[in-house]
């Protein structure tokens, strides 16, 4: 054998009884028992399964005792707080190679690694690290994008779809609002927000459109922030601190009894359905948004109820009175998942967001308004608090005003007895008698 035959086994041996005395494994990714590589070929079924199990950084070191490799705790940092897939994974690559840089410089799980946070880089470690299992390891912060894209993963479990609809618009109206201003969210760090921030835009909306609507924007990223908070994304909830501004609502104002009358007369004649939508609200005291998602079988005409997804409960039951039951039309011969209100017929297939068909009987309305010259104060909104209001004139004239406001809180479906008395003030229904007399 030649000499350099020798010499290259020789090599190979060191190289390889060198590698045999590595005292670690190369630190590795589980991303919920599927290949990485192919999460695009995944059904979105089986990416959500695989985003469900924990993904986590796992290692192996050898233990002094055995000499042998022995796999050591998992490492998550809380990454799978995480659910976005892409974010996710550059978070456990960036634990995967700051592990990796720990491991080369020396760490040893089985030892006391305090003297090693002062060398990480060769210089001293100032930023803030996660101690897990005895693993020192760099924690890096999660970008404003994936922090805003977390919240709205949240959120979206725990609000009704047109809730969440305005809710992540208005986050994202934000997030707009930040790269305008040159911010990279994508790669900036959320501690980047800060108080400043927060109000600066709360400012421009408030110079753009309103007080309230400025004061419901801060409601929704104070929320926001609040889940990072909760999920220890961020160390606190600054926009809290934030004071709300004082704001004039505008009311929807009641009709008269002349204006009702005509209103239900010019109904009659030129659209026959959105008179019924409207005997809803009127009648049955229901939110327009509450009208838009009755089916055929949320209305039981043979024991005269009505069963209503409501603001502040999943399902409440209302009777329905018999100046409404009369006005309905057949129903027995409708699919039962039909929705009743569509814009051409009783009863029928409209898949479409509730918010849409909401405001396709905004719009429908404005005709009627156009053709009356009423102004913004009115609305849909507007037959709801008429006929409250009549309602309660003509009870509390028979009963005290505390047996009359116990009665219509059953009818009009308020959570509270304050509840009721706000809004009973907030549209004037209760009205003194004469005091003429007391001036003469």
């Amino acid at each position: 054998m030649s000499n350099i035959s020798l010499l290259l086994l020789n090599v190979h041996a060191n190289v390889y009884n060198l590698s045999m005395k590595l005292n670690y494994s190369e630190p590795k990714i589980y991303t919920g028992g599927v290949d990485i590589k192919n999460w695009s070929k995944l059904t979105k079924e089986e990416q959500q399964v695989a985003l469900n199990k924990d993904w986590y950084v796992y290692y192996s070191f050898r233990n002094p005792e055995s000499g042998k490799l022995k796999r050591q705790p998992n490492i998550k940092a809380g990454v799978n707080r995480i659910k976005n897939k892409q974010a996710r994974y550059r978070e456990l690559k960036v634990l995967q190679e700051s592990l990796l840089l720990l491991l080369r410089k020396g760490f040893n799980p089985y030892k006391d690694n305090s003297v090693l946070i002062n060398e990480v880089n060769g210089e001293s470690v100032d930023k803030e690290t996660v101690i897990q299992k005895d693993v020192i390891i760099e924690k890096r912060g999660i970008t404003i994008h994936d922090a805003i894209e977390f919240g709205l993963e949240l959120k979206k479990k725990m609000m009704s779809n047109t809730s969440y609809s305005q809710y992540k618009s208005r986050i994202l109206r934000f997030e707009k609002w930040l790269i305008n201003r040159k911010l990279d969210t994508k790669k900036e760090d959320i501690a980047r927000i800060t108080k400043k921030v927060v109000n600066d835009h709360l400012n421009d909306v408030l110079q753009s459109t309103s007080a309230r609507n400025r004061n419901n924007t801060r409601t929704d990223l104070s929320s926001l922030f609040k889940a990072l908070e909760d999920n220890d994304v961020i160390k606190e909830n600054f926009i809290k601190k934030i004071a709300i501004l004082k704001s004039v609502p505008i009311r929807n104002k009641s009709y008269s009894p002349e204006l009702q009358k005509e209103i239900y007369e010019y109904l009659e004649q030129n659209n026959p359905i959105l008179l019924l939508f409207v005997k809803f609200v009127s009648y049955n005291f229901l939110r327009p948004i509450e009208v838009c998602r009755l089916r055929v079988e949320d209305i039981d005409v043979k024991d005269k109820k009505i069963y209503v997804k409501a603001k502040n409960s999943p399902v409440k039951i209302k009777i329905i009175p018999d100046i409404l039951l009369n006005d309905l039309p057949d129903l027995s011969q409708l699919s039962k998942k039909y929705f009743l209100f569509t814009p051409s017929r009783i009863g029928g297939k409209w898949d479409i967001d509730e918010t849409y068909k909401r405001d396709y009987f905004t719009k429908s309305f404005k005709k009627v308004k156009d053709h009356f010259y009423l102004g913004k104060e009115y609305g849909l909104y507007s037959f709801r608090h008429t006929f409250i209001a009549k309602l309660y004139r003509e009870m509390v004239k028979d009963m005290s005003p505390f047996e009359t406001k116990s009665k219509l809180k059953l009818i009009t479906g308020h959570s509270t007895m304050r509840a009721l008395e706000q809004y009973l003030r907030d549209i004037d229904a209760e009205l003194p008698d004469d005091y003429s007399n007391l001036l003469m």
